[in-house]
């Protein structure tokens, strides 16, 4: 199994891996006390947190089936090499729990709050209907072959597809409007600094462990932080 050649290295990045986490957690939070604050959510798109709620849920499917999986961990080894460390480190199961939880959270202010005109399109149900769809098709092929990595792989997949769309109806959103009141800016800044620490601590990996397939081992985690 694969080991840490240097303390310190192993010290950064976990401490990196934290800030990514505290980062990106946080980042839910200016959102939600604006909305409570308003008692309003006017000029946040609902479409944005519905496709947001699939990315982080395959997400958390994808990272805690990796962490904790022993038989998705032997085919990652058989796949990449016995010496390669596994992608997945504890801040990203506990960011994609705590990512679900707040982005539920957010939906049910949703149905409280104020919301004028504003609702969830059709194209983004279809997307999210087309999506679990897809998975569920990739469930049914890969538990009969027994094919673990490459099932998990697909909520991995799911989940940048996700993340690649969710931003695009809140974008659009603002740009209509010319006006981001509703939005929060907190929300963007804070996710900038976890996308940015986040691939700091896979660059640590990768530099200990003299070896790139930390990246494209975990494509989705490497897209993610671009995104």
């Amino acid at each position: 199994m694969a080991s840490w050649n240097s303390v310190p290295l192993e010290v950064l990045y976990n401490v990196l891996g934290w800030i990514a986490f505290v980062s990106w957690s946080i980042s839910f939070y200016p959102q939600v006390i604006l909305n409570f604050s308003r008692k309003s959510v006017v000029g946040l798109n609902f479409d944005f947190v519905v496709l947001n709620l699939t990315k982080h849920s395959s997400y958390l499917i994808y990272n805690a089936s990796m962490f904790f999986s022993s038989a998705v961990q032997r085919q990652y080894h058989d796949r990449y090499g016995e010496n390669e460390m596994i992608p997945v480190a504890a801040n990203d199961v506990a960011f994609s729990i705590h990512a679900v939880l707040l982005t539920a959270f957010t939906l049910f202010q949703i149905s409280i709050y104020d919301r004028g005109n504003q609702k969830v399109s059709k194209t983004a149900i279809a997307i999210v209907s087309v999506a679990w769809l897809s998975v569920a098709v990739c469930v049914f092929v890969g538990i009969p072959k027994h094919s673990w990595l490459w099932l998990v792989s697909c909520f991995n997949g799911l989940q940048v597809t996700m993340t690649v769309t969710k931003y695009i109806p809140q974008a659009v959103m603002n740009f209509r409007r010319k006006s981001t009141i509703g939005f929060s800016i907190g929300n963007i800044l804070l996710d900038l600094f976890g996308g940015l620490t986040n691939y700091g601590q896979m660059a640590v990996q990768s530099i200990d462990q003299h070896s790139w397939v930390n990246f494209y081992g975990n494509i989705g985690k490497t897209l993610l932080s671009l995104v």
